[in-house]
């Protein structure tokens, strides 16, 4: 018996110490991991910089998911905006960076930051320097992409998706319904659409109006652009969008005027070998947007800073009231991030990088509060990204002013609540029975067990009311306009950049770069840095992080789909999430 025991001991002894030296070993290759992430080779003499156009662009670096990076899981891979752009800044200023091949592939990003992305290539072009793009399938967003390019190559079998736009909305009513639930909704604004979903099976005449006018512009601006670099007409792009589609003979490419030459990915790298002026058997040089993001740089440094904030994600009161699990604005951390940036003698201005579909009305009041407190003490610039509406245009308007790219969808100037009904699944498919004792009339507000009565639905609709009033005075205060111009534009419209420039809603078109330049000028200041906040979390926070998006709601959010994901977000986290919110429509789905 003695033995039996000892073994045993010896064995859980032995799984213990096991398990310990495996987590060991499983930390320093995560550490080992992350260190050489981080680490950037350097750029080479006579380098090509490679882009591949596949996968999403997030807003910013450092981003990434520690455990799908651990997993090695290609299907995580993004291109991080920020490093993008400052990649092509010192690619056209590096001499040992002779071009850019850009890969096409199926890429995920909305509008502007497309276009902002554009604009960085555009820029690198008048370098003098040139790129050459390939693919075996061009996805709209990436050919919109490599339509800068010098050459644009595509494989004699390949696709090129050229169809146009569309938003096609999920409706959840139905299914709502088929479970015993039912969305009680109080808003706000014609055009307050984030709600339909749950209480329409289609599009309500208002919200058709505006997707088709918003849509409507983006596309106008893509069809330019591209034209613009094809040495095409808009008009007659816009005929090959009907005319030819993703399953068209390539060569049909070629002659529309799309597609230089159709070829196999050997000829293009004997091309790119032939403008680096290479032998048959010399082998290309690529280097990648971390190596030449993270080379050295020569500017000269001053104390002087504009300092860049990156609110960007769903504005949510804390950490576990969000839609989704992805990077969110929190009041309560960007409110603190701002009264330092305010106390920061060394920051001269601040540029507040806006990329949200909005959110918590009052999380939204809390940042916009705080800006104004900034704005007293150094000026404050907005530049907003692929989205700034609604309340991400809440906490964008006090400010001096406000750049948007042509294609930001901005504005949804309104107010809403959805609470949920399940007193049908509850008591007539569950079987439930509830009863009260209260003291006073309200004591039972909110109760499951049966939907809101007539007192209730009044007092919520009256406190929507007044967020809206609220919503409309703050931008009427930092547009300069009276409260009744701001409600005319307003109900909760969504406006293009490019449209809310004519009704006063945003200063001017333009990128970060001009926003940080107009920072600058306000503050009177010639020489200076920039610097980015708020500082990246380290990799192991992000991993421990139990509201991270972790690797297993990675796979979900992959088996799903975008638009279903966000629908299984919302259903998931509803409890938590603030009633009251000033968002746009839930998910524009736009393809």
């Amino acid at each position: 018996m003695k033995d039996f025991f000892k073994y045993v001991l010896a064995t859980i002894v032995g799984l213990i110490l096991t398990s310990i030296i495996m987590t060991i070993i499983c930390i320093v290759s995560m550490a080992g991991m992350m260190a050489s992430e981080n680490m950037s080779q350097p750029v080479k003499e006579n380098s090509i910089l490679r882009i591949k156009l596949q996968g999403i662009i997030s807003e910013r670096g450092g981003e990434d998911d520690p455990l799908a990076l651990l997993m090695n899981d290609a299907d995580m891979e993004n291109i991080s905006l920020d490093i993008a752009l400052d990649a092509l800044k010192k690619a056209a200023k590096n001499d040992k960076v002779k071009g850019i091949y850009l890969e096409g592939g199926i890429l995920g990003a909305n509008p502007a930051e497309l276009q902002e992305l554009r604009q960085g290539l555009v820029e690198f072009k008048k370098s003098g320097k040139w790129i050459v793009a390939y693919a075996d399938q061009y996805s709209r967003a990436s050919y919109y992409l490599c339509s800068t390019a010098d050459k644009v190559y595509l494989n004699p079998i390949g696709m090129l998706d050229w169809s146009g736009m569309a938003s096609q909305p999920i409706f959840y009513k139905g299914l709502l319904e088929k479970v015993g639930i039912k969305m009680q909704v109080f808003k706000v604004g014609t055009y307050k659409s984030a709600v339909e979903p749950f209480i329409c099976d289609q599009m309500s005449d208002a919200n058709r109006e505006q997707v088709t006018s918003f849509l409507g512009s983006i596309w106008g601006n893509m069809l330019k652009d591209v034209a613009k670099s094809r040495k095409m007409k808009a008009e007659e792009l816009n005929a090959l969008a009907d005319s030819l589609s993703p399953l068209s003979d390539a060569e049909a490419f070629v002659k529309s005027g799309m597609v230089d030459k159709i070829c196999y990915k050997s000829e293009v790298k004997a091309a790119l070998k032939k403008r680096m002026e290479l032998k048959d058997d010399d082998k290309l040089t690529f280097t990648t947007m971390n190596d030449v993001a993270n080379a050295e740089d020569l500017n000269e440094k001053v104390n002087d800073e504009i300092a860049v904030y990156y609110a960007y994600g769903e504005i949510v009161d804390d950490r576990t009231s969000g839609f989704n699990q992805e990077h969110n604005i929190t009041s309560k951390d960007m409110s603190m991030d701002l009264q330092k940036l305010a106390e920061n003698k060394d920051v001269k201005a601040v540029v507040i990088r806006v990329n949200s579909p909005g959110g918590s009305a009052y999380a939204s009041e809390q940042i916009w509060h705080e800006i104004e407190l900034l704005k007293a003490k150094k000026p404050v610039v907005v530049s907003m990204g692929g989205m700034a509406a609604s309340g991400g245009y809440y906490i964008s308007c006090g400010a001096n002013k406000i750049f948007a790219e042509p294609t930001t969808l901005t504005g949804s100037i309104g107010i809403f609540g959805m609470f949920p009904d399940p007193s049908e699944l509850l008591t007539k498919k569950l079987g439930l029975s509830f009863d009260v004792v209260k003291t006073n009339a309200l004591s039972d507000f909110g109760s499951t067990g049966r939907p809101l009565n007539e007192t209730e639905c009044r007092l919520l609709q009256a406190y929507v009311n007044n967020g809206y009033e609220l919503f409309t005075g703050r931008v009427a205060k930092g547009r300069g306009m009276d409260q009744d111009s701001v409600k005319a534009i307003a109900e909760g419209r969504v406006w293009t950049g490019e449209q809310a420039l004519k009704i006063g809603l945003v200063d001017q078109m333009g990128n970060l770069d001009d926003a940080i330049k107009a920072a600058a000028k306000i503050a009177k200041v010639e020489k200076y840095t920039t610097a980015q906040y708020p500082d990246e979390e380290p990799w192991y926070v992000r991993l421990l992080d139990k509201n991270s998006n972790d690797y297993m709601e990675s796979h979900i959010r992959a088996l799903l789909g975008d638009e279903y994901y966000s629908a299984f977000s919302l259903i998931r986290n509803i409890k938590n999430q603030n009633p009251i919110q000033a968002r746009i429509p839930f998910d524009p789905n736009i393809k």
